[in-house]
């Protein structure tokens, strides 16, 4: 029977180490536990794995679980990524033998306003031509948040198939792909010619790649403002713990009602400023902005003064000038960054200035990014 034979048992960890685990009832498997950590030690315990990372944290992994996910080409189909075992032949009591930990993964980088002299880019030429340099362009933005695209023609149509080379486009109600002045052609601020302090787009919506790229600006002023929201929040978190669980926990409303015959609000009807996956605790998006927030008409009187506490202390964060990132809009550079954890802004600026960009699909973005930058088994970790 498949389940009794001998087989090596990883339990991976996503952009973190591995646990390979060896056992005489069969152990094969992948699991994926988001967790950034740079190490991690495991003990066999009864019938559970018990892991524990350098944070502090531990998990338990029941020996079963561990079994049923089994990624062995014998156990896991390697092209449909489906399971050729029963899981009800398996042996109740299946036990592992030994434990071995590796570490393989990717890091994130949270940043301040020294990346400057560092900025991460690439040129347009290699992301349109190669692989290569399509992979190193997402990447950029899943280390960094960000990334800069060089020497890209001065056109509406080369920026399109710019953003198209990451995935298709994402139409909303300002369209597919934008093309727009400061004619307030929409009921949003950002049609407008006055400065915006950093904030994420979209509080209504889930998509989160942005692309810019300014074509035309006869005027001056208008430089881009990046600061990096996983930053601010560590800092947050470590300055003014108490802030940082106000807006991991109370939930604010947003809206998009500017435009004629438009109202949006997201689903659910409101959600915290700092999000966490419920499973492994980690900050997942960050979900700001002041303009579009909305009515405060849920909360008791005390969580009211614990949120405009915590959102003055985030707001000092946010704009201490050592976090903020200021770059000039040049015709011919594109600038993508990922708008659930990068916040962005601009100065005031005079004269006519012509931008045009894109929402790019989050799911296909990071199929994309998974592809082009993980082996097959640190992909078989997500399954």
């Amino acid at each position: 029977m498949l389940a009794l034979r001998p087989q090596v048992q990883r339990i991976a960890v996503q952009s973190s180490p591995s646990l390979w685990i060896q056992g005489a009832k069969a152990f094969s498997s992948t699991a994926s536990v988001a967790r950034a950590v740079s190490s991690g030690s495991a003990t066999v315990n009864d019938n559970k794995v018990q892991v524990k990372w350098n944070d502090g944290k531990s998990s338990r992994f029941h020996n079963f679980w561990l079994r049923d996910h089994c990624h062995c080409p014998e156990c896991y189909h390697t092209v449909t990524k489906q399971r050729l075992f029963n899981t009800f032949q398996i042996p109740r009591d299946v036990q592992p033998a030994s434990i071995e930990s590796t570490t393989k993964g990717v890091d994130i980088i949270s940043w301040d306003i020294s990346i400057r002299e560092n900025l991460p880019q690439v040129e347009f030429g290699e992301v349109m031509e190669t692989k290569e340099g399509l992979a190193k362009w997402l990447n950029n933005i899943h280390v960094y948040g960000f990334s800069m695209v060089n020497k890209v023609p001065v056109s509406t149509e080369a920026t399109e198939k710019l953003a198209q080379r990451i995935a298709f486009i994402r139409e909303t109600h300002y369209g597919g792909f934008w093309d727009f002045t400061s004619d307030l052609g929409h009921g949003d601020t950002a049609y407008t010619d006055i400065a915006l302090g950093a904030h994420t787009d979209n509080t209504y919506f889930t998509d989160p790649l942005q692309m810019f790229h300014m074509l035309y600006h006869d005027g001056n002023g208008g430089d881009n403002l990046l600061v990096d929201g996983l930053q601010c929040a560590q800092v947050l978190k470590e300055k003014h713990p108490e802030s940082y669980q106000t807006l991991s926990t109370l939930s604010i409303g947003a809206h998009c009602a500017g435009d004629k015959g438009t109202h949006i609000v997201p689903t659910p009807r409101r959600n915290p400023i700092l999000k966490h996956d419920p499973f492994t605790g980690e900050l997942v998006q960050i979900r700001f902005n002041n303009d579009d927030r909305s009515t405060i008409n849920h909360l008791s009187s005390n969580q009211v003064e614990q949120l405009y506490d915590a959102l003055f202390d985030w707001n000092k964060i946010l704009t201490d000038k050592r976090h903020e990132l200021w770059t000039k809009f040049e015709p011919g550079t594109v600038i993508i960054f990922d708008n659930w954890r990068v916040l962005h802004g601009r100065s005031s600026f005079t004269g006519k200035r012509r931008m045009c960009g894109a929402y790019i699909n989050w799911d296909d973005y990071r199929s994309r990014w998974r592809t082009l930058n993980l082996a097959e088994d640190q992909l078989a970790r997500d399954l």
